[in-house]
């Protein structure tokens, strides 16, 4: 099997993902899982995709993750990988979905607006 390439964007991050047969490894920016996610919960992310469909030690992963905060960047990993294993296998579709692992989150930061501090905060109203 070749390596199957895949793009997962959140926020302002965009991953992009190479999925190939192997034993488990998942390297990032050419660090490993362990070492460029420090704390459990973003490790995690990474992994649901293999953990929902039982194939955690089944695929070798290359990531190349730029932009945005490391929980955009985990979120946006999770979403490539995601994509990835349904072109591996359609069946995977089935599990994938409902926990909404395929669906490209949309929120972003609103722009701040002129005239004010942020974006809806206000300056301090004086009527005196």
């Amino acid at each position: 099997m070749a390596a199957i390439h895949k793009i997962g964007r959140r926020k302002t991050s965009v991953a992009r993902a190479y999925v190939q047969e192997g034993k488990g490894q998942i390297t990032i920016n050419g660090k490993d899982l362990e070492q460029y996610f420090g704390t459990g919960v973003l490790r995690y992310k990474v992994k649901q995709p293999f953990q929902l469909t039982e194939t955690l030690d089944q695929y070798d992963v290359n990531v190349l993750v730029y932009g945005g905060g490391i929980t955009g960047q985990a979120e946006a990993i999770r979403l490539a990988l995601s994509r990835a294993l349904v072109e591996v296998n359609q069946e995977f579709r089935a599990v994938l979905k409902p926990e909404g692992l395929l669906t490209r989150d949309p929120r972003m930061v609103e722009r701040k607006k002129y005239g004010q501090k942020k974006a809806r905060k206000k300056f301090q109203f004086s009527k005196r």
